[in-house]
C-alpha cells in the first residue's frame, strides 16, 4: 500500500499541472524564444493578424505551430492558416522560426529581405 499512496497522489497531481496553460514562447535577451530557444520572427508582408507566408515561404520560416486545442491567452493568439493548420501570434503579428538558425540563440533570420525581424515582447 505504501507504493500505491505516491504513485496515486502523483496521478492526481500531474493533470493539474498540465492543465496550468503555458505561454508558446518565452522571453530571454529582449526577444521571444520557442520551447527550444529558437529565435522567432515576424513578417512584415503579414497584416490583419493573418499569414501570407506559405509554400517555399514557410519551407524557409516555419510557422510557430500552435495544436487543435491551443487557446488564445493574453497578448497570444491563434491564427488559423490557409492550409487550416493553426499558428501562433503575439499581439496580432504571426510568428515564425528560421531554418538558417541552428541552435538555440542563432539570429541569421533578423533584418532578411528587410522584412523579417525578431519578435519582441
Amino acid at each position: 500500500m505504501k507504493m500505491l499512496i505516491p504513485a496515486l497522489a502523483l496521478g492526481l497531481l500531474l493533470p493539474a499541472v498540465s492543465a496550468l496553460a503555458a505561454e508558446p514562447a518565452m522571453e530571454k535577451n529582449g526577444m521571444l524564444v520557442d520551447a527550444k530557444g529558437m529565435t522567432l520572427y515576424t513578417y512584415d508582408k503579414d497584416s490583419g493578424g493573418k499569414s501570407v507566408c506559405a509554400g517555399a515561404c514557410a519551407e524557409n520560416w516555419p510557422p510557430l505551430a500552435a495544436g487543435a486545442d491551443a487557446k488564445a491567452m493574453g497578448e497570444w493568439t491563434v491564427i488559423k492558416r490557409e492550409d487550416g493548420s493553426g499558428q501562433w501570434a503575439y499581439k496580432g503579428k504571426p510568428l515564425y522560426t528560421f531554418v538558417k538558425d541552428m541552435k538555440a540563440g542563432d539570429m541569421s533570420g533578423e533584418g532578411k529581405g528587410g522584412v523579417w525581424h525578431m519578435a519582441k515582447p
